[in-house]
């Protein structure tokens, strides 16, 4: 048996439970690929939008304007604008009905939270499979290798002469699944740490904006109804 194998050749080689462990392992590290390079850009793009919704609604402009100038775009925004702009738009609402002012404070902080949970959510979509990625490939990966080595020993049996360049191949065969098993695993472990950290400094950056835009609501909670509040 030639020693110079390929990995090519070791896979096509293969029994077919074992191209069957290979094919569902490289399935899944694509897909844990594909949701790792598009959490990525939504993290990133999150953690950017926040830095700009930040700097203007800190620049102590008017806040109605600000309410008005997202409207104006015509789409739901995201991460802090969104939570703004339900907190904004419902403290508005009640203002308009004359609400009593913990009315007022308490309707706009339930619009934040929903906002901040349905955020959080898009934030944490397909997180899971990336856990789900990393802790059960090195498993399959292991069945399969368990599944050739057997299928290598019991091969072996049957020949007249036993040699290790006999049941060498089927061995190396069955290897390849267990490390395709961690090269599957260990992105996905890595990246499922990385963004879960990430979501929950944006969680927490969520929660700290509505506690302070709530004490800014309540200031003015018992001003006129015609007086927009605006950042101090």
């Amino acid at each position: 048996m030639p020693n110079d194998l390929s990995v090519l050749e070791l896979v096509v080689d293969a029994s077919p439970v074992v191209q069957a462990v290979m094919l569902l392992l490289a399935v899944a590290s694509v897909a844990a690929w594909a949701v790792i390079f598009l959490k990525g850009r939504i993290i990133s793009r999150s953690r950017r939008q926040a830095d700009v919704f930040e700097a203007s609604f800190w620049s102590g402009g008017d806040l109605g304007a600000l309410y008005r100038g997202i409207e104006t775009k015509g789409r739901a925004g995201t991460g802090l604008q969104s939570i703004f702009e339900s907190g904004f738009g419902e403290f508005s609402r009640l203002r308009q009905m004359a609400a009593p002012a913990d009315q007022l404070l308490e309707g706009a902080r339930r619009a934040m939270r929903v906002a901040q949970m349905r955020e959080i959510d898009r934030l944490e979509s397909n997180l899971a499979m990336l856990a789900t990625v990393g802790s059960t490939s090195p498993y399959v990966g292991l069945f399969g290798t368990v599944w050739g080595i057997m299928s290598a020993f019991h091969n072996l049996g049957n020949a007249q002469q036993a040699t290790l360049s006999a049941v060498a191949p089927g061995i190396s065969e069955a290897l390849i699944a267990t490390a395709m098993g961690l090269f599957a695993a260990i992105p996905a472990v890595v990246a499922y740490n990385r963004f879960a950290d990430q979501v929950s400094r944006l969680e927490l950056r969520f929660d700290t904006f509505m506690e302070e835009f709530s004490t800014i609501l309540q200031r003015y909670g018992q001003n006129a109804r015609n007086t927009a509040p605006s950042v101090l």
